[in-house]
Formats: C-alpha cells, sequence, structure tokens
C-alpha cells in the first residue's frame, strides 16, 4: 500500500508511526527462547492493544470523514478510498465504519475498547443489542442495558453475549418485556397469516410435489400430528430398521402424512357445493371384482385398480361403481334439493360446470333443475345439471337466453 505525504506533527500520528516502528524492530526476532508464561502474557497484551488499535482506528477514520480524506483523489468517501488503499474489502471497511458511528453514541463502550477490557466483536454485539432495544422503553433503560452488557463481556465472549443481548429486555425491564414480546408475537403471527400459502403440482409420474408456509402455530400442530402417527413405537418399531436411518425419517414423516390424509372422518371433512369435499372414485363393477382397469378421480386422475380397491373401503372416499349396484338417484317430486348421492353423480357425469368454456370443478358448482322445480321439474340427475355460481345466475337471469350445444354444453345470448 501507499502513503500519503504526511509530516506526523499530529500526537496521535506520531503514536501510530512509533507503534509500526516498534513492531518492524521485532519482526525479525525469533521467538524459540520465549518461554510459556511469556508466550501467555505476550498473547494477552497483544490482543488487548489490538482492541486499543481498533477503537484507535475508528475514531481515525470517522476523523477522516469529516475533513474529507482520500476525496481529492476521486474516491466517493473516506471509508471507499480507505478500503482501497489498504486491501481491505468494501465490505469490512463499510462493518467497521458502521460500528465507528455507532460507538459515538456508545460512549461507554468506546471507552472500554479504548482501555483494552472489551474485544472489537464484543463491542459490536453490545452496541448492537443496545439500539435493537424498542424505540419507546424508558430512559434509564439503554444506559443499564449497555452495563448489564459491558459487565458479562469480562467473562463471555462475543457469541455468548449475543444470546444474553437477545434476551436483554427481560433483565433488565422485565414488565417492558412481556409488552415488547406481547407486540413482536402479535405482529409475527399478522405477518405469518398474511403470507399463508400452499402450492402443490403433480408431475406427471404418479408424483405430487408441493410447498407450503404456515404460522408456527399451525406448523407445530402439524409436526405434532404427524409425528404421532410416524412414531416408531406406534409401528411395532423399536429402532431404525437400517444403519445410518433416523427413527423419524423423512419417508416416514411422509408416509404418515398419507395416512393423516386418508384417516380423516368423513364427518369432519368440509363441503364445497354442497357435498363433502372427498374424493370420487368411479370404477367398473369388473374392477372391484378383481380386475385390472384402471378408475378415475373425480378431478380427473386416474389410479391403478388395485388402489382403488383399497379405497372403496375406505370411510373418506365416495366409490362409484358403474353397473353396480348403487343409491337411489331419482327421487323425482319428493324432495326439491338435490341430494348428496345425486350431486356426486352428477360431479362424476359432467367434471364441473356444464356452461360453455367454464372450467368450474364440481366442488365449486350449483345443482340445478333443467326443468324448474316450480314449472313441475323433478329432482333427477337426468333432469339436472352442474353450473357454477355466475352460470347458475345467468341461466336465471331473464336478459339472458341459453340453449344446448352438441355436447350439452350451455350457451348464454343476451336478448335484444
Amino acid at each position: 500500500m501507499t502513503a500519503l505525504p504526511h509530516s506526523f506533527d499530529h500526537q496521535v500520528a506520531a503514536a501510530a508511526r512509533r507503534c509500526v516502528d516498534a513492531v518492524e524492530s521485532v519482526a525479525a526476532t525469533p521467538l524459540w527462547s520465549m518461554s510459556s508464561g511469556e508466550a501467555g502474557e505476550t498473547l494477552v497484551v497483544l490482543t488487548r492493544a489490538r482492541a486499543q488499535l481498533d477503537e484507535l482506528l475508528m475514531r481515525v477514520l470517522r476523523h477522516g470523514e469529516t475533513v474529507e480524506t482520500g476525496l481529492e483523489t476521486g474516491a466517493v468517501s473516506t471509508t471507499s478510498w480507505w478500503s482501497h488503499e489498504t486491501r481491505t474489502t468494501r465490505a469490512e471497511a463499510h462493518r467497521t465504519r458502521r460500528l465507528a458511528e455507532s460507538l459515538e453514541r456508545h460512549g461507554s463502550v468506546r471507552e472500554a475498547l479504548a482501555a483494552g477490557g472489551l474485544l472489537t466483536d464484543q463491542a459490536r454485539v453490545i452496541v448492537e443489542a443496545v439500539d435493537a432495544l424498542p424505540d419507546d422503553v424508558a430512559e434509564w433503560v439503554p444506559p443499564a442495558a449497555t452495563d448489564f452488557l459491558l459487565d458479562k463481556a469480562r467473562d463471555h465472549d462475543a457469541k455468548a453475549l449475543r444470546i444474553l443481548g437477545r434476551r436483554l429486555l427481560e433483565v433488565i425491564d422485565p414488565e417492558a418485556a412481556d409488552a415488547e414480546e406481547a407486540r413482536r408475537l402479535e405482529a409475527e403471527e399478522r405477518e405469518a397469516r398474511a403470507a399463508a400459502s400452499f402450492t402443490m403440482s403433480d408431475d406427471g409420474a404418479g408424483r405430487c410435489h408441493g410447498r407450503f408456509t404456515l404460522p408456527t402455530l399451525h406448523a407445530e400442530m402439524l409436526r405434532k400430528h404427524l409425528m404421532a402417527l410416524a412414531s416408531p413405537a406406534r409401528a411395532g418399531i423399536t429402532a431404525p430398521t437400517q444403519p445410518g436411518e433416523r427413527a423419524l425419517s423423512r419417508h416416514r414423516m411422509g408416509r404418515a402424512f398419507m395416512d393423516y390424509i386418508e384417516s380423516r372422518q368423513a364427518d369432519t371433512v368440509p363441503s364445497a357445493g354442497g357435498v363433502p369435499a372427498t374424493v370420487v372414485v368411479t370404477m367398473e363393477l369388473e374392477t372391484l371384482l378383481g380386475g385390472l382397469k384402471a378408475a378415475s378421480l373425480d378431478t380427473g386422475a386416474r389410479i391403478s385398480a388395485g388402489e382403488a380397491r383399497r379405497l372403496a373401503c375406505k370411510a373418506g372416499v365416495i366409490p362409484v361403481v358403474l353397473g353396480g349396484r348403487s343409491v337411489v338417484l331419482d327421487v323425482g317430486r319428493k324432495r326439491r334439493f338435490h341430494s348428496e348421492a345425486q350431486r356426486v353423480a352428477m360431479g362424476v357425469r359432467d367434471g364441473g360446470c356444464t356452461a360453455f368454456g367454464c372450467d368450474a370443478p364440481p366442488g365449486l358448482c350449483h345443482a340445478h333443475h333443467d326443468v324448474a322445480w316450480s314449472k313441475g321439474g323433478g329432482t333427477s340427475v337426468e333432469q339436472g345439471r352442474l353450473l357454477c355460481s355466475r352460470h347458475h345466475t345467468l341461466i336465471h337471469d331473464p336478459a339472458f337466453q341459453h340453449s344446448l350445444d352438441k355436447h350439452g354444453k350451455v350457451l348464454f345470448s343476451r336478448r335484444t
């Protein structure tokens, strides 16, 4: 690095030069004759001196900014000039400048550093912890917090001080800490609810991948449910089955999630469009009796015959067997509203809204009477169809007329 022209008339500048000269004078001195005790004492002294030099460097850096050192060379700031001149990384240079600014507001920390009783990383932790205190704490709290951390710095390194700093308010002002924790938790919970998300995508190879973001409360509830289902003891396993296998592996938790979904009681499933949001499995009687033909889900997915037969015994799905015995679907004039079984049958048949160009799924549709109940129409699958809320409104709007295309889809047009 190069040096600027200087006279070193200032006492600090002259002391810095003497310090460099003193170190250079012993740079080539061998250490083989230094005893263990001398080495230990020297390490302590040099560590203290390094802290003192750091404090002095930061004070000079702040003064250099005041007198615009280096700006005559075209540098954008004294810190940038110093970074380039000394080969200090820009990140470290600006990190040092920020600490120097903080030390100007924390006189007692700066004094402890200048005296060699505090290390630079300890000083950084202390000022960051005190600056992180809420703005509305009592005036006496920041000085008391500073004194507390300075006292702890005698026996704790920067990492331990940082841990103490996170709970600083609890020690200094417990009442204010309770109020601050309540405010922080409420803010975190509010933000977590606003950020909640869930996405799933099918890879086309029989697997679905997903990501979710949940508030901590709901994530812990889900974790606890799955851990109970994944417990090795529950499955009769007393130890990992293979070397290196954890008791609660990702695979075991994944299987627990599958059980969690399949074992939900039917009466706890939410409804959509008048029908519980359960999967409808459509299969032929031959499949149910042992055939190989695949079955269909009302979502459009296909599953194997074996999986379909297994699901037919589950309470959490609705099996629809084509060609076999089923619930009576045509109840004529005995009731006005379509039954759950009729809704399921229409969902399987229609696949969703029957309006042309609409892809609303069955769960978001209403059951519509092709011939209005008020005009003698019956409540049946044959005389009914699924329409989403928007198209169900349109079909009853006198301003619109409708007809069916060759595929049975409803076409709308405004009356002239």
